[in-house]
């Protein structure tokens, strides 16, 4: 129903667009005079063009209204294929470049602690101590 109220709408939209084009403007405009008497007088189908472009345009903004709402409530059968999901690899440590000591396991240790750890592992500690 939502595709045939589209095609109907499009429609819609190349009829106004057409009846727009049809009326006489301050320049000529694209109207096409017809027999001097009757319905297609230039005021007769002034009229006429001018009362069917204000019904066609109420109904374009209706059928546009009508299809914003049935487009807000419209709901799609979607399914996630899982299919393809792996499993997350576990990560592995990696050890500082250029350093012997070992990457540690805990990533909430402080970085502080680290450096701390390091230098007492390399003895840096022990060259910046005063000799007794």
């Amino acid at each position: 129903m939502f595709t045939f109220l589209l095609v109907l709408q499009a429609v819609i939209a190349a009829l106004l667009v057409t009846l727009i084009l049809m009326q006489r403007s301050e320049g000529g405009g694209l109207g096409v005079g017809g027999s001097s008497s009757g319905l297609m007088t230039a005021r007769g189908q002034a009229d006429f063009l001018t009362r069917a472009t204000a019904f066609v345009a109420i109904a374009f903004v209706g059928l546009s209204i009508l299809l914003a709402g049935l487009a807000t409530t419209r709901q799609a059968d979607s399914t996630i294929d899982t299919s393809l999901t792996q499993p997350a690899e576990p990560v592995t440590p990696i050890a500082p470049i250029g350093g012997d000591a070992p990457a540690t396991d805990s990533v909430d240790n402080d970085i502080l602690s680290t450096i701390a750890g390091q230098a007492e592992s390399t003895g840096a500690e022990e060259e910046d101590a005063p000799a007794e």
